[in-house]
């Protein structure tokens, strides 16, 4: 073998071991990672009561009328999706695993023809109200006790006031929002009256 020849395969190892270096320093150059200041991750322990009870998370409570009154139908409607898989929003539509919605604002509790209620929501009488609408689709359960709907809830009260505000849309004639709203008000002021009364 002579001189030429040996230089020459020198030369293309040389010249790998260079490519290799250039390659690893453009490649800590493009993605060097952040390095934290403090390693290892933070853990958040949340505070517990007394009794060992996690403290209940609560959002800053704002009036009904306040709320429906920055409800939007369309983002309702598009809340309203996680519903559709037991309920039907047309009017006229079927029942699935829970009864249409079409007009349930103003009707009463436990009528939709061929729907068959639990004895909870039978027993729980009175017509649904937008204010009534709004515990129920917080927490269904509390709202109706034994209720077969096994729906966690909506918390957030925007949403809920979304999603009620889209289902009083569901009417030929919907009624203002603004007066449902009222109606739980003046209904209580007058219980309160008829109570004092006697």
């Amino acid at each position: 073998m002579n001189s030429f020849e040996l230089n020459k395969i020198l030369g293309a190892i040389l010249g790998t071991c260079l490519g290799v270096v250039a390659l690893n320093i453009a490649a800590g150059a493009i993605f060097a990672p952040d390095k934290p200041a403090k390693p290892g991750y933070e853990i958040a322990v949340p505070e517990k009561h007394p009794a060992g009870k996690e403290a209940p998370k609560q959002e800053p409570q704002e009036d009904l009328p306040v709320l429906l009154a920055k409800a939007d139908v369309s983002r309702g409607q598009m809340s309203a999706q996680k519903c559709a898989v037991c309920h039907t929003f047309d009017k006229g539509g079927k029942n699935l695993v829970g009864p249409n919605l079409w007009g349930v604002v103003g009707r009463a509790r436990a009528s939709e023809p061929g729907f068959n209620y639990s004895d909870a929501m039978k027993a729980k009488g009175g017509t649904w109200t937008v204010p009534d609408l709004m515990q129920f689709i917080a927490n269904p359960k509390a709202f109706v006790p034994g209720t077969a709907m096994t729906f966690t809830g909506i918390p957030r009260a925007g949403e809920r006031a979304d999603v009620a505000a889209y289902l009083n849309s569901l009417a030929d004639n919907p009624a203002p929002l603004t007066k449902a709203a009222e109606a739980p008000a003046a209904a209580s002021s007058t219980q309160q009256a008829s109570t004092s009364g006697r």
